[in-house]
């Protein structure tokens, strides 16, 4: 039953979740991580579309864009399931927010309630990403972010 609530959630991810600013085209994929070992005891990691999950497997979001004009800037911003936990993004152009998209700022110096006080948010606490790349460069050409997370 909970994976089915997982594969929900990242499903609804590839439907929707996802906005963009003066880009167009833009496409979704989720693909979870996996680790064996070879025969001769190599350990190795594998990227493959997720299909069945279980928790604590990491998962790898992939958002792709076109821009539409040279030289636009554009936002990509994106709620995360709350069957994942955040862990990290593939661009520093990253901004989060931990309530749910009303504020936004860097990890590391957002803060969250916490029983009688305030303390740090931790990439688990983050509700929404969202990338901006104000210098143009970007829309003018394919592009593509990923963020990884563990499923709850």
């Amino acid at each position: 039953m909970r994976i089915g609530l997982v594969i929900g959630s990242l499903a609804c991810f590839a439907a929707s979740g996802v906005a963009a600013q003066s880009a167009s085209g833009i496409s979704r994929a989720v693909y979870v991580e996996r680790t064996a070992t070879t025969p001769d005891g190599e350990r190795v990691r594998t990227i493959e579309p997720a299909e069945d999950l279980r928790p604590g497997d990491k998962v790898v979001l992939m958002v792709e864009w076109r821009g539409r004009r040279s030289g636009d800037p554009v936002t990509v911003s994106s709620a995360v399931p709350r069957t994942l936990a955040f862990q990290r993004s593939s661009s520093d152009a990253l901004e989060v927010s931990v309530d749910g998209g009303r504020n936004w700022g860097r990890l590391g110096t957002m803060r969250i309630a916490d029983g009688d006080g305030m303390r740090l948010a931790s990439p688990e606490d983050v509700t929404h990403l969202r990338w901006r790349f104000d210098d143009g460069s970007v829309a003018a050409r394919a592009a593509r972010v990923t963020y990884s997370a563990i499923v709850r």
